[in-house]
C-alpha cells in the first residue's frame, strides 16, 4: 500500500513538474512573442512619423493671397508668413491663379512637413520647412501616370512588407486605412498573409516614383478569410471602398484606434487587479501596449468634449460620436486636438505615454453607449448602406474592369493603353 501511494505520488509530482515545465515555457514563448510585437511597433511608430505624409488640397480663390490661403490650412500667422516669404524668393506670387491647386503635407503626428503650389501642368513649387525657416524650389510635375498592381506577402508587417515590394510607407497606410474597419493591422495580420493592389502609379521622366494616385482595387488574404475592396462613388459623386458583393466596407467605427495597432495587454473586466493601486476593481478598457510615440487616430468621426489632464487617466481625449457612442483615450504622453474641435475618422488626435496612474507606456481606450461601458472587442456595428439597387448597373462594370486585373495583374500590360488614357482624365 504504502508502495502505491508513493508511486502515485511521485507520479503525480513528474507530470505536476512537466506541466508546469510546458507552461512555464510557453510563457516565455509568449513574452518573446510580446517583446518582438513591441520592437515592430516601435519601428513602425518610428516610420510613420517620419516618413507618412497626409496631404490636404484646396484650391486658390479669386483675389485670395498666397498667405491667406496657407492660413485656410490651419498655419499660423508666423508660420503662413514664412512660408511666403521664401516662395517669393522662389516665384513671383503675384502670379498666383485662381483655381490652382495648394497642397499641405502633414505628418501623422500633424507636423508640417510641405506645401505645394501648382504653378502649370509642368511646375510645382515646393517650400519645406526647415530648422530655421522654410526653403523653396520649383520642381516639374511628374509626366505621366500609370495603372500598375502591386502584390506581396507578409513576414512580419504590412509596413516591411510593401516596402519589400519596392513602395513607400504611404501605400501600406492607404492599404491599412482601407481595411481599417475589418482587420486591425497589428493582431489580425499573419506571417504568409498576400495583398494585392491596382492603382495610380505617378512617375516622373526617369521613371522615379512621384506619388500614388487612386486605389481602384485591393485584396488582402488572411487565413481562411480574403478581403477585397473595389473604389466606386455614389451618386453624390463620394468616393467610398465597397465590396465584391456591393457591401460598404465602411462602419461606424475603425476596428483600432492605433494607426497600426499594438498587441492587447489587458482586456475588458468586471474585476482586474490594477498593477499599480494593488487592489481588484473593473477595468472598463482595454490597454494596448504600445510604445511612446504610437500614434493615436479617433476610430471615428465627433466632437471633442474633453482634451486635457485627468487624474490617474493622465493626458485623456474624449470624443462624443453618434447615437450616444463616446470614445476615451488615456495615458497620452501628447494630444493634437483641444475641446469643441470636430474630428474624422481616422484622425491622429495624440500619442501613446505612460501619464497618470501607469506602470508602463500603453493605450487606455475605452468606450460608452449612453453612459454605459462596452467591450470594444465584442463590439459589432452595422456597416454603411450598400450600393443602391438603381447604381448596381455602373458598380458592376467597376467590378467586371477591375477584379481580373486584381487577380490577374499580367493583364495590365494588355489594358494599359486603356487604363492609362482614362487616368490622365
Amino acid at each position: 500500500m504504502n508502495r502505491r501511494f508513493i508511486f502515485v505520488v511521485l507520479f503525480v509530482c513528474a507530470a505536476g513538474a512537466v506541466t508546469l515545465g510546458f507552461v512555464f515555457k510557453q510563457r516565455l514563448v509568449a513574452a518573446d512573442e510580446y517583446d518582438r510585437q513591441v520592437r515592430l511597433a516601435q519601428e513602425e511608430a518610428k516610420r510613420m512619423r517620419e516618413q507618412v505624409i497626409l496631404p490636404q488640397n484646396q484650391t486658390v480663390s479669386a483675389g485670395q493671397n498666397f498667405m491667406a490661403a496657407l492660413q485656410k490650412f490651419g498655419l499660423s500667422a508666423e508660420e503662413a508668413a514664412g512660408a511666403s516669404a521664401a516662395a517669393q524668393r522662389a516665384f513671383n506670387l503675384r502670379q498666383l491663379r485662381a483655381g490652382n491647386t495648394i497642397t499641405v503635407g502633414r505628418s501623422v503626428e500633424g507636423a508640417l512637413r510641405e506645401i505645394d503650389y501648382k504653378i502649370d501642368p509642368d511646375r510645382m513649387l515646393k517650400i519645406v520647412p526647415e530648422d530655421r525657416g522654410f526653403t523653396a524650389r520649383i520642381s516639374e510635375i511628374p509626366s505621366k501616370t500609370e495603372i500598375v498592381a502591386v502584390t506581396g506577402r507578409v513576414d512580419d508587417s504590412l509596413f516591411n512588407a510593401v516596402e519589400d515590394a519596392g513602395e513607400s510607407a504611404e501605400l501600406a497606410l492607404r492599404l491599412a486605412q482601407i481595411f481599417g474597419y475589418d482587420l486591425d493591422f497589428y493582431t489580425d495580420p499573419r506571417q504568409g498573409d498576400t495583398f494585392r493592389m491596382v492603382l495610380e502609379k505617378k512617375k516622373y521622366l526617369n521613371g522615379q516614383t512621384a506619388g500614388y494616385g487612386k486605389i481602384f482595387a485591393a485584396e488582402y488574404e488572411n487565413p481562411g478569410k480574403k478581403y477585397q475592396a473595389l473604389l466606386f462613388h455614389d451618386p453624390a459623386g463620394r468616393p467610398g471602398y465597397y465590396a465584391a458583393d456591393g457591401k460598404s466596407l465602411q462602419k461606424a467605427f475603425l476596428r483600432s484606434p492605433l494607426k497600426f495597432g499594438a498587441p492587447v495587454t489587458s482586456h475588458f473586466s468586471r474585476s482586474r487587479f490594477h498593477p499599480v493601486l494593488k487592489i481588484y476593481r473593473p477595468h472598463m478598457g482595454t490597454d494596448y501596449g504600445a510604445p511612446v510615440g504610437t500614434p493615436v487616430q479617433t476610430i471615428g468621426s465627433g466632437r471633442v468634449i474633453f482634451a486635457g489632464r485627468k487624474g490617474g487617466e493622465g493626458n485623456m481625449v474624449q470624443i462624443a460620436h453618434f447615437s450616444g457612442y463616446q470614445t476615451m483615450y488615456l495615458h497620452l504622453s501628447r494630444m493634437f486636438v483641444r475641446s469643441g474641435e470636430h474630428v474624422e475618422i481616422g484622425k491622429t488626435i495624440g500619442l501613446v505615454g505612460s501619464t497618470g496612474l501607469a506602470t508602463g507606456p500603453h493605450l487606455d481606450f475605452r468606450i460608452l453607449q449612453r453612459g454605459q461601458y462596452k467591450n470594444f472587442e465584442r463590439l459589432g456595428l452595422p456597416p454603411s448602406d450598400p450600393v443602391l439597387k438603381k447604381n448596381w448597373p455602373e458598380f458592376a462594370a467597376v467590378r467586371e474592369k477591375w477584379l481580373p486585373l486584381l487577380k490577374n495583374p499580367e493583364l495590365l500590360q494588355a489594358t494599359a493603353a486603356d487604363s492609362n488614357a482614362e487616368a490622365t482624365h
